[in-house]
């Protein structure tokens, strides 16, 4: 039997109400006070891999290396059999966390890096599944001695990293969320396919994408208590996870909505920019970029686009540095090495890619690739994992494609893998592999 509500009443929560960029913009202090939080967005170590792309969302070893050369036959730690799913694994000091569906549970488990034991196991949801089968979709997220993690259908949950017993949680029909079961219908994504985003966790507080119409499509928690700090915006959610950062001297969380991009203030959740955009079937999947002022994004749509947002007053008003609409990006986001982001094109370019983030245009493309491609940097090399199983070493040139060396690393897999402290994990739909893959 699953614990009680431990989440505050929604009723108790502040609404900001849709459209609030003419309010008054947050207390300087404030931003202050969340900028420096922000250096600590999770209690990580050097060489963790706390959750979705990283420490820092961006795809980033955090302080290690990747190594010169790449092995055809690298040493196997172990390997571990899990259940289906498509949620990439996560990782933090001496512990990984892989989720699956087990016996029609989302299921979360807590493996040991050295051996790969199960240290515990705990259910947290019904398995949703559709033509792409059961299992989790939404990366879990380790921070400091919690974990969270979020089912399909809108359950999320924050659990002691040492036993799984659940802290506190909340469903997103608790705010308003709701269900549509069919699949066909043209109404949202997520609240129609399954929530496979992200939450993000800035200094004390915790975002997530709730999808709610009622005021609540974003929504910020304590992230040790639950307690509701506030809620806002109308938009549903699509697939897309979210990212924080400060943009024009303002913290913010920015998150891609089926109604087009935006960035609500982290204090309080006011509407700070909005860039409007439809896509077919809502499908944004690419986490939003951020870079210094930038946000670059994207969709299958409407391909590949930066804009900048400088103004430290609220509202803030995006300005597009480029627009490039070849490049129809549908699952895989790219990650920015120096100068260049590296990634998987349009899907019919079916080929890796080299893109100028000055410019938005295409240094060099490789063919050779399909569905998904994900990409692990130390700003020197890329490791990139395709839908094969494939795993490849690249220098990040932005000349030409130099590979490294490459090998088999797993099964046909649509899974980000993780690395952390020399370890790559990888996932197919039958086991977790972990390979060293020391500097």
């Amino acid at each position: 039997m699953f614990p009680q509500p431990l989440s505050p009443s929604p009723s108790q929560a502040h609404r900001v109400p849709p459209g609030s960029a003419k309010r008054r913009s947050p207390c300087p202090i404030h931003w202050i006070a969340l900028t420096c939080l922000g250096f600590l967005a999770t209690s990580a170590r050097a060489g963790d891999w706390p959750g979705w792309r990283g420490v820092h969302r961006d795809g980033h070893l955090d302080r290690e290396k990747l190594p010169v050369r790449l092995e055809t036959a690298p040493q196997v730690l172990w390997r571990k059999s899990i259940g289906h799913g498509y949620a990439a694994p996560a990782a933090a000091g001496d512990t990984v966390v892989v989720l699956d569906d087990a016996n029609g549970r989302e299921t979360a488990h807590l493996l040991s890096t050295k051996t790969g034991t199960e240290v515990w196991t705990e259910p947290y949801h019904e398995t949703y599944s559709d033509e792409f089968e059961p299992g989790p979709r939404c990366t879990p997220l380790i921070d400091g001695d919690r974990l969270y993690v979020q089912s399909c259908r809108g359950e999320f949950r924050c659990l002691n990293l040492a036993d799984g017993k659940t802290r506190w949680r909340f469903h997103f029909a608790d705010y308003g969320a709701f269900w549509v079961s069919e699949k066909g219908s043209p109404i949202g994504a997520a609240n129609r396919r399954g929530h496979s985003g992200s939450p993000v966790i800035s200094g004390d507080r915790i975002f997530v994408q709730v999808g709610s119409t009622n005021g609540a499509s974003i929504a910020a928690f304590d992230k040790l208590s639950g307690r509701l700090l506030w809620k806002s915006q109308n938009d549903l959610t699509c697939y897309s996870s979210l990212n924080s950062g400060t943009l024009g001297g303002i913290p913010q969380v920015v998150g891609a909505t089926c109604d087009g991009l935006l960035g609500l203030a982290s204090a309080d959740g006011v509407l700070l920019w909005r860039v409007p955009f439809k896509t077919g079937a809502n499908r944004n999947v690419l986490t939003p970029i951020l870079d210094g002022n930038t946000v670059t994004f994207g969709s299958y749509t409407t391909g590949l686009r930066r804009a900048r947002i400088e103004s430290s007053i609220a509202p803030q008003k995006p300005t597009d540095e480029w627009f490039n609409r070849d490049l129809k990006i549908n699952l895989s986001t790219p990650t920015l090495a120096g100068e260049y982001f590296y990634g998987l094109g349009s899907d019919t370019m079916k080929s890796l890619m080299c893109v100028d983030r000055r410019t938005g245009k295409i240094a060099w493309t490789q063919p050779g690739f399909d569905a998904v491609a994900s990409v692990v940097t130390d700003g020197e090399r890329l490791l990139v994992l395709n839908d094969r199983g494939e795993c490849l070493l690249l220098a990040a040139d932005p000349n030409a494609f130099r590979e490294l060396g490459r090998f088999q690393a797993c099964g046909k897999t649509f899974v980000h893998p993780a690395f952390s402290n020399g370890i790559l994990y990888v996932r197919d739909q039958r086991e977790l592999i972990a390979y060293s893959l020391k500097h």
